[in-house]
């Protein structure tokens, strides 16, 4: 970017004009004015011919060769905006960063006289949305490739098959939806029978979203889990499964990694040809997803007619078989022009030059892809799952319990040292995944994939260094217009933190910002009201903790200048303030698998509950026992539908004293004797949260760490604590 003098002047009467004869020039003018019409509230006037020299502001789309493949130029100058490139993509991009130039809500404004010369850093700009574990509609589906598009996003991996459902209309086998896209919902032990959950894609549908994502300059890459992940599949038609004279299975309920895989029968390689290429009919893209991960062989290494195949494949070692599997799937799509893509498992000797691999095991099979000579995308867990929680905010959704936060995706940097210029051009680009076991809605969706997408695409776009300061400042504006378009996304990053204690004269209330946000270098401050108005930048600045009374009303948010950065914080402090701690605020015993999860799948607007899996237990820390408080809590009876394979073992359970259980209290360490345990049987069976009759603790000198687990007689149901509160 290059800054000049002066500046042009955007206004109602400015004229956007594209050549009639230029499709790509038309359709970037067009949607530039939608933007503006929706952000703005501007109409401005669309022209196809050349302008009289006497039209004072004017923006004009031209088509010029030497550009690469989504480069553009924009040049601004006092009564000119010109956007250049040699291919439609370019000049949709101009036209997405001269959107980006006018501060939303405005009607005139004045952008600085400049040059940019831009294209991106990688080609693969991607996100993963897992439809299979969850459904969404296909309005949801287009919304989110056109905000995808204004960041210049540009790869939708669409994960359409798992375990959990099958989404996709395949003509040839009308039982893959009939029957593999519903499942019943887990539910705790005796809770009513739940009602089927589902539904699919009609390829009418599939259609018209491939047709709507080209507009966007957004290509659609099907997956269709193989060999595992396949139990959707096999619930349909039985006859693809591994397990000899296996009974029908269900769709399955239950999360984590499943045992069940396609045979190696002609007959199921003729199928999943057969779903092949009825995906290639419905989706144009070159890249074609398999699947590949988690593949669990003990099904194939039990099943007499794999091995009887095995032999006569001459194949002794069962990861071999997948390749097999993955090679003679691979070749099939090459042969019809198109290129598989698979996790990295799929990295085995022997596979094709033309698959790539996508790396989800931290960045480590990109690394092995290159130096192979495949293509490769960087898709690491953690830092690019995008189902982990931002922040420890309490109004974070559903997900994983360790935090990937704004700024983790943000410094994320794909560069490999290690790889000589050669292997780095085989590294395509990036993609984070949105993996949607506990994301149920799709309001979650947006709050879990925005903003840390627009982190995702600068990082995908722009080489290093970045300025983190700098990107936060420019989110501002892009909220403003988030909001216009209705999407629910996550101010975690300007968020307001808050802790209760008992103070001197009522509670104490500490405020703050998370600590990834540098507030010297941003210059953000938080204001507060106390008389149930609005925060405003001129209302008082938080600079020390308050003393205020219970019943006291307070609203606080970020603000950066005049600029509202996060939305408004507002509680009305009672008599559990100071002294109840919730499950968010605790720390976890162990470091096993932690989740926030929803104490009521019929009430989505109850606080997510944080419990690790493989251990239920939470630490209070530093808690005065001196007066031997009262102690008292509230908890809920969750579904334990976790496949976990050998895991489970590792689980405490049949400890209890209870039919069933009770919560204990321990002093001091989690294998000290109990000192209170509150029973589990007016909790047990009844969905939701209730609170326990509470128990007196013994009088204790000084403060101690005070342990809370379950005992319980069964892993099913899971129970998980909402609050624990110390005091009368």
């Amino acid at each position: 970017m290059k800054l000049d003098t002066g500046s042009f002047e955007l206004s109602v009467d400015t004229i956007i004009e594209a050549p009639r004869a230029s499709r790509g020039a038309a359709d970037a003018a067009r949607y530039l004015a939608e933007l503006w019409r929706r952000t703005n509230g501007m109409m401005l006037a669309l022209r196809s011919s050349s302008a009289d020299a006497s039209t004072d502001s004017l923006i004009r789309f031209e088509r010029h060769p030497g550009y690469g493949p989504e480069a553009y130029r924009l040049e601004v100058a006092p009564h000119r905006i010109i956007v250049s490139a040699s291919t439609a993509t370019g000049l949709f991009y101009g036209a997405i960063t001269l959107w980006q130039l006018m501060p939303p809500g405005a009607k005139r404004a004045a952008i600085a006289a400049q040059t940019i010369n831009d294209e991106p850093r990688y080609a693969w700009r991607g996100l993963m949305l897992d439809s299979a574990r969850h459904f969404q509609s296909p309005a949801f589906i287009r919304s989110m490739i056109d905000w995808m598009a204004w960041h210049k996003l540009n790869e939708l991996h669409w994960h359409l098959t798992d375990d959990q459902g099958w989404r996709l209309q395949i003509r040839k086998y009308p039982k893959l939806t009939s029957v593999g896209a519903w499942r019943l919902p887990a539910t705790i032990p005796g809770a009513p029978n739940p009602q089927p959950y589902g539904g699919f894609y009609t390829q009418a549908q599939v259609r018209s979203i491939v047709a709507f994502a080209s507009t966007r300059h957004v290509r659609i890459v099907p997956e269709i889990e193989m060999p595992g992940h396949a139990q959707a599949a096999i619930a349909a038609y039985p006859g693809l499964g591994a397990v000899d004279g296996h009974p029908p299975l269900p769709v399955s309920a239950r999360w984590g990694v499943h045992s069940h895989l396609f045979n190696l029968e002609p007959g199921t390689f003729e199928f999943l040809k057969n779903v092949l290429n009825e995906v290639m009919e419905l989706f144009p893209s070159r890249y074609i997803h398999i699947g590949g991960d988690e593949a669990v062989k003990d099904e194939w290494i039990a099943s007499h007619a794999v091995q009887a195949r095995a032999r006569q494949l001459g194949i002794t070692d069962p990861n071999a078989l997948q390749t097999y599997f993955t090679q003679t799937l691979s070749r099939y799509l090459s042969a019809k022009g198109r290129r598989a893509v698979g996790w990295d498992e799929i990295l085995q000797p022997g596979l094709g030059s033309d698959a790539v691999i996508m790396s989800w095991h931290g960045t480590s099979g990109a690394h092995a892809a290159a130096i192979k000579g495949n293509d490769t995308v960087l898709a690491p867990d953690p830092t690019l799952y995008l189902d982990h929680r931002q922040s420890a905010l309490p109004d974070e959704p559903p997900g994983r319990l360790a935090i990937i936060s704004l700024k983790n995706v943000y410094d994320f940097e794909p560069a490999d040292p290690g790889l000589s210029p050669a292997q780095q051009r085989h590294v395509l680009g990036i993609e984070a995944q949105l993996w949607t076991e506990h994301i149920q809605s799709e309001a979650r969706i947006e709050w879990m994939a925005l903003p840390r997408a627009a982190a995702l695409a600068e990082v995908a776009w722009s080489s290093a260094p970045r300025n983190w300061p700098d990107f936060l400042e420019r989110l501002l504006p892009m909220f403003v217009r988030y909001r216009v378009y209705g999407l629910d996304y996550a101010d975690s990053a300007f968020g307001i933190r808050h802790e209760f204690a008992g103070g001197e004269h009522g509670i104490r209330v500490t405020l703050g910002n998370l600590a990834e946000l540098d507030q010297a270098a941003l210059g953000t401050q938080i204001h507060y009201t106390l008389d149930g108005r609005e925060p405003r930048a001129d209302s008082a600045h938080y600079a020390q903790p308050l003393e205020l009374e219970a019943g006291a009303e307070i609203s606080a948010a970020t603000f950066l200048g005049s600029q509202q950065a996060s939305r408004t914080w507002r509680v009305r402090l009672d008599e559990h303030s100071g002294s109840r701690r919730f499950s968010t605020e605790l720390e976890p015993c162990g470091n096993g698998v932690g989740l926030l999860l929803e104490p009521d799948r019929a009430r989505r607007d109850a606080a997510p509950l944080a419990v690790d899996i493989m251990n239920p237990c939470w630490i209070d820390r530093a808690v005065d026992l001196t007066r031997g408080p009262q102690f008292s809590a509230a908890v809920a009876p969750l579904p334990f539908n976790y496949e976990l394979g050998a895991d489970t073992a590792h689980i405490r359970i049949g400890d209890s004293r209870t039919p069933a259980g009770e919560l204990e209290v321990h002093v001091d360490g989690c294998e000290t004797p109990a000192v209170a345990a509150l029973p589990l049987a007016a909790a047990a069976g009844r969905p939701g949260v209730s609170i326990l009759p509470a128990a007196k603790l013994p009088a204790l000198t000084g403060r101690h760490d005070l342990c809370l687990r379950f005992a319980r007689p069964h892993l099913d149901p899971l129970w998980a604590l909402d609050w624990a509160q110390i005091g009368e």
